[in-house]
């Protein structure tokens, strides 16, 4: 029976192979056959299209056309895009050091980020570039302003700019600097002992700049918590995941393995060194824009029941890039595994080998936290307690979109030369109704559902002969929702308040203000500091009837 199994083994393992080579013979014609077909069009296009073409555009056209029906996170870079994507990995890049957004025909500054160029040589939120270098601004796009601003540290550059308040265009001389994006952008222990950081990147050195926060804060205090702010960080590398687990957890534990199509994309990753902490209560924040690396480590910490994990559902990004280097300085950024956290589960969301359909019910599977608690995959990380996302009314929403809070932010730094710290900051009646006034002035308006409905009630009442019969009660009903809809600048104010409360925190205390105005009043954290005060109620989340 044994000389059988192990005969019928050797088959098995034959036949693998061979199917394997012949799909593999197969594959290698069929590319020889379709670029023999694609060199072919090239070919005939050069020599008879009416008009002259450019190869290297309908080349990439013919590759991003290619890459488009596979997943994507697969993208052809060309040389022209090298420093964007260093700057994903690294967090470093040579240029001014702001944000910039687009509103109408002209790029504005949005944030000066500080210490940085932009923010050293005077300029603010709200500037309009007009020209850079003697180029002219009109008309093109952030991505293009961005192009023109970076370059070599060291190199200077002219932007030409139009400030409300400044009657004429002037131009300022920057010298560019690499800039580094902060993986950490803020870190606090509140007063309850409960320390604090807010993870943006997973850039290179990201795991060793937590530790060192963490070590800092348990040499000057006595940690009662930590919290691991994960919110709409959209990953990065995944070597630095695995070293953020390790901060938590002890040297040899399974973090995440990655499976591929070839046994060399098939790897285990596992803790390397002795944990930092092992014992400290241990939160992490998450929500649906929390990606990738950010699944990784909220995963792995919730299936080795390290950490409790609160917030909304994470995005679904269960699989793994790497970076190949093609001809004439490009590279090939391409899936090639998925990944697996400690239960066995991966949390992949999207099949896109079905046409990025979502993996159906019928298909998801359950797995167990080492503590047995139910976890389940296909969709990504769920939290040990979920919270219902912070969800902005019609009116804060048009107001932030149509950029009505930021150009009243904008106006008040010019008439406000300094204000509270930024965790005491408040906006005040007379604030509030300087903004109403701005508004108005400015002519806001917009368009609820309610009246989007009734205007296509209108219309489908109209083709169907019955509008004259109801045009009455629905005028009524037009003019009532008006009437009410007055009333929403007081009705959300409290919403209302806190984005004017962050931008304008932000003119005045740049990026680590913003943080520290927008959890000043942050339901979810509050959520998680009670959790971590209620050691009961911690411990009871971790054990395998929590679920």
């Amino acid at each position: 029976m044994k000389r059988f199994l192990c005969r019928f083994g050797i088959l098995l393992i034959a036949t693998i192979s061979l199917q394997n080579a012949y799909t593999q013979t197969n594959n290698n014609f069929e590319i020889s056959k379709s670029m023999e077909m694609y060199l072919s069009v090239f070919r005939e296009l050069n020599l008879n299209y009416v008009d002259e073409i450019q190869p290297s555009k309908l080349n990439e056209t013919a590759i991003n056309a290619m890459l488009d029906g596979l997943d994507p996170y697969t993208v052809f870079i060309p040389e022209s895009d090298i420093e964007d994507f260093q700057l994903m990995t690294t967090g470093e890049y040579g240029g001014i050091g702001s944000l910039i957004q687009q509103i109408g025909d002209y790029v504005y500054v949005s944030e000066p980020y500080e210490g940085f160029p932009a923010q050293k040589s005077g300029m603010i939120a709200g500037d309009r570039i007009v020209e850079v270098n003697g180029v002219d601004a009109k008309g093109k796009t952030t991505a293009q302003i961005s192009e023109l601003l970076k370059g070599q540290p060291g190199s200077t550059v002219d932007v030409k700019l139009i400030r409300e308040g400044i009657e004429n265009p002037f131009v300022t001389t920057l010298t560019r600097e690499k800039i580094k994006i902060d993986n950490i952008p803020y870190q606090t222990v509140f007063e309850n002992g409960i320390g604090y950081v807010r993870l943006t990147g997973f850039t290179q050195k990201a795991a060793a700049e937590l530790k060192e926060v963490l070590l800092n804060m348990k040499k000057q205090t006595e940690l009662k918590g930590f919290i691991i702010d994960l919110r709409s960080n959209g990953g990065g590398l995944l070597n630095e995941a695995v070293d953020i687990a390790n901060i938590f957890v002890d040297k040899g534990e399974l973090i995440v393995n990655t499976k591929g199509k070839t046994e060399d994309r098939t790897t285990i990753h596992r803790t390397r060194q002795a944990a930092v902490d092992l014992d400290i209560p241990l939160i992490v924040m998450v929500n649906e824009s929390s990606a990738s690396a950010s699944e990784i480590v909220a995963g792995s910490l919730q299936d080795l029941d390290r950490a409790v994990i609160i917030g909304q559902r994470t995005f679904g990004k269960g699989l793994v890039q790497n970076v190949v280097p093609l001809s004439y300085n490009t590279q090939l950024k391409v899936t090639v595994a998925k990944y697996y956290i400690p239960s066995g589960r991966c949390i992949q969301e999207l099949d896109y080998s079905k046409h990025g359909d979502k993996i159906p019910d019928s298909l998801i599977s359950t797995f167990k936290t080492r503590a047995g608690r139910i976890v389940h995959d296909g969709g990504g990380v769920m939290p040990d307690v979920k919270l219902e996302p912070i969800e902005f009314s019609t009116v804060s929403s048009n107001l932030y979109g149509g950029n009505f809070i930021f150009r009243f932010a904008n106006q008040y730094a010019r008439t406000h030369s300094k204000i509270e710290p930024a965790d005491k900051f408040c906006i005040d009646d007379s604030t509030y109704q300087e903004f109403i006034d701005f508004v108005k002035k400015e002519k806001f308006s917009y368009t609820t559902e309610s009246e989007r409905m009734i205007s296509k009630l209108k219309e489908i009442a109209a083709s169907e002969s019955y509008l004259e019969a109801v045009q009455t009660q629905l005028n009524q009903l037009e003019s009532e929702l008006i009437e009410y809809k007055q009333n929403d600048l007081s009705k959300h104010r409290n919403e209302i308040e806190e984005l004017l409360n962050v931008e304008i925190v932000t003119r005045y205390y740049y990026q680590k203000g913003k943080i520290k105005a927008a959890l000043k009043n942050d339901p979810e954290l509050k959520k998680a500091i009670e959790i971590l005060l209620d050691q009961k109620l911690y411990k009871s989340l971790l054990t395998a009837d929590s679920k």
